[in-house]
């Protein structure tokens, strides 16, 4: 199978691009976007290091990034599993994207900017919910953001097809299927309440 390998055939293949494409862009939070990131509650980050790049969920039970102004976003680091990929990413890179959903939007808002992370204690704390505290924050500092093509959310048809998670592997599935002995059906009937206590 050929690859391309050469930018500017890469670009004859698909012709200039649509001037709307070029002119959505911004360098800080418009009153648009600020309201339109204002109401998302998920998230996708995206970053980059030394060991390839990661993707990470990231969502609330209000708006998943505190709007400081408009050029800093701060973003909860509320508990997971521990492994770190994007956290340590961070701290080696600090290129950062974010894809804000909002349900029953076809739209996507992207953000591109730079981001650290930070354990300040008065940070930390200003987003403490239920007695508990995000360990870190991540403190973005927003180079771009623009609206992305609606097109792949209409042609996926993701807000109005229905509940299909029947149709796919269960997390307990996933996990039994790489150790035979694991108690998958176990671990999806105990992990929504389990979930609960570990929610932030």
């Amino acid at each position: 199978m050929d690859h391309l390998t050469d930018i500017a055939a890469l670009e004859a293949l698909y012709g200039a691009p649509v001037p709307a494409s070029l002119t959505k862009v911004a360098t800080r939070l418009t009153p648009a976007y600020h309201r339109w990131v204002a109401a998302s509650r998920f998230a996708v980050l995206s970053t980059v290091g030394p060991e390839g790049s990661d993707t990470s969920p990231r969502g609330d039970a209000g708006p998943v990034v505190r709007i400081v102004d408009d050029r800093t976003l701060h973003l909860p680091d509320w508990r997971g599993n521990n492994r770190l990929d994007s956290l340590r990413n961070i701290v080696r890179d600090s290129r950062v994207s974010l894809m804000f959903m909002v349900p029953g939007s076809t739209n996507v808002v992207r953000i591109n900017g730079d981001a650290v992370v930070t354990a300040d204690a008065a940070l930390t704390a200003s987003f403490s919910r239920e007695g508990k505290t995000p360990r870190t924050v991540i403190v973005i500092t927003l180079r771009e953001v623009y609206f992305q093509c609606a097109k792949a959310i209409m042609r996926s048809g993701l807000w109005s097809s229905g509940d299909e998670s029947g149709r796919v592997p269960t997390a307990g599935d996933m996990v039994k299927a790489q150790q035979p002995a694991f108690d998958g059906a176990g671990y999806d009937a105990a992990y929504p309440e389990y979930a609960k206590t570990r929610m932030w």
